[in-house]
Parts: structure tokens; sequence; C-alpha cells
């Protein structure tokens, strides 16, 4: 199955220590098969709840020292398996990645930001906690850093993906922020363009792109090439923001994204992060 994906965490590039590559790889591999079981294809709620279920079986038959279902083993399991007892890596974040994605199996409208924060402290954050694990990373600054830049990114992903969300009957943008500006989830499902939703789009953008702001001083604690390689991340996700701006925040209608021509952009402006500012960048 070829799936087009939009990552909203980095796989394991040149740019990686050459040891971290095969457990930022099977990191990888284990939420993005996870999501897949969760999003894509033409499968029933009740089944995707059971193969979740019996992934999540798995996950913990491994850390147990137990074999796995042959299922998913090469792939996804014996490399996690082999990343975990090297790195210990820990096991309640991988849960967490499970959790949001069997949430969304039976959730698909939220009440206001704080619970959407919450469903991208499952969803997202782990990730970003799981990389700085392997670097060794784990004081409390670093930790909120990672987390607002993780969160950061799946926000900016739903703004970005209004157009293909909304047909599949999810809307992130939260009620509360809706009914402040008149709209509703329905009008948001429909993909329903207008002045009103566009300047929900504006705020939401805003919203995203100052926790971009207040995670990024991290690239500075990330050593060596790793550390460029967020500097990248960073700046993709506010080229993503940028673009949505260029569009006059239409993003109901058409999708925002960023290729090939953007690198040099994207690779001055990581030249660009200083240490002592968190301005930011307009380059």
């Amino acid at each position: 199955m070829n799936i087009d994906h939009y990552e909203n965490f980095p796989v394991a590039s040149w740019l990686c220590p050459k040891p971290l590559r095969p457990p930022i790889a099977a990191i990888y591999h284990f939420a993005r098969t996870a999501d897949d079981l969760a999003d894509e294809g033409d499968v029933s709620t009740a089944q995707r709840q059971a193969d979740l279920q019996a992934y999540r079986a798995d996950l913990h038959a491994i850390f147990q020292g137990q074999a796995c279902s042959p299922r998913w083993a090469a792939q996804v399991f014996e490399p996690l398996r082999h990343a975990s007892l090297q790195y210990r890596l820990p096991l309640r974040l991988l849960d967490d990645l499970l959790d949001a994605f069997e949430q969304d199996l039976h959730q698909n409208s939220y009440a206001d930001r704080p619970e959407l924060l919450n469903y991208c402290r499952r969803s997202a954050n782990p990730v970003g906690r799981l990389l700085l694990h392997l670097y060794g990373i784990d004081d409390a600054l670093a930790l909120q850093r990672s987390d607002a830049i993780c969160s950061s990114l799946q926000l900016i992903n739903f703004w970005q993906d209004f157009s293909r969300d909304g047909p599949r009957g999810r809307v992130y943008a939260p009620r509360a922020d809706l009914q402040r500006h008149g709209l509703n989830e329905d009008q948001l499902r429909r993909c329903q363009d207008s002045p009103a939703a566009r300047t929900l789009i504006a705020e939401l953008c805003t919203w995203a792109e100052d926790l971009m702001h207040q995670g990024a001083p991290l690239v500075h604690q990330i050593p060596g090439r790793a550390g460029w390689e967020l500097r990248l991340v960073v700046q993709g996700g506010l080229r993503i923001l940028e673009r949505i701006r260029a569009m006059q925040f239409a993003s109901l209608t058409q999708r925002p994204q960023i290729g090939a021509l953007d690198a040099p952009r994207l690779l001055l402006r990581a030249m660009l992060m200083r240490p002592q500012s968190n301005q930011k960048e307009t380059s």
C-alpha cells in the first residue's frame, strides 16, 4: 500500500548520528504503522480497534521479553525490541502514541484548546521526548521546549489538512474558537470557506506559531548534525504557516505544501537561528 504521508517528526536522515538512525527508524515505523491501522484503508472501526489492541499486545510482549506475533514483527517489533534493549526506551511514551491513535477512532472534535493540546500530548509530544531520550537529554526545560515544538507541528498539520480532515468528518479547530467566530463544526466538515473561517484559521496559525517559537531554542541543546535537522524541522513548520498566510488562510479549500524549491530558504533560516534570540525569523 502506497500512502502519501505528511510527517510531523523527522525520519532518520543523514543528519542524524549514524548510531541513532536504527532506533529512530524503529520508532518511526512503530508510530507510522499504528497511525495507518487507525486511519488508512477501508476497514471498520471495530476492526481498527482490534488491530490496535493486538498491536499494543505485541508492544508489551517485546518489553516483557516475550515473542510478538509475526504480523508486524519484521518491520516494527524486532527493530523496536533491539532499540528498547539498547536504549531503554520508555514504554509509557509508546503507549501514549497508541492511546492517541485509539482516540482517533471515537473522537473527531475537541471542545477547547486545552483538550486539543491534551491530544497532542499523546499524539505528537512522545516522539520528541523519545528522540531526546536517545540523545540523553532529560532536563525539564528541554522537555518543555520539545513538547512545544511537537504540539506546534501537530497543530500545523491540522491547519494544513483542513481540506482532508473535513471530508473524513474530523474537526480539529476547537469548538470554543469556532463559536467565537460564529462558526460550527459542520461548516468545517464541508470545508465551507468564508471570511469568518479565514479569520479563525489566522488565529489558529498564530497559536501554532507562538508554540513553535517557545520551543525553538531547543535546537541549540541538540548536539551536532541532529541539531541542524531540528532547525530544519522548525523552519519547515513555520514555512507551512507562511504558505497558509500567502493563500490568505484559505486552507479549507486547498492544501499548502512545501517542496524542493523551499530548501534554500529553509537552510538559510536554519543557519540564522541564534541562541541569544527567540525572535521570529522573517528573512
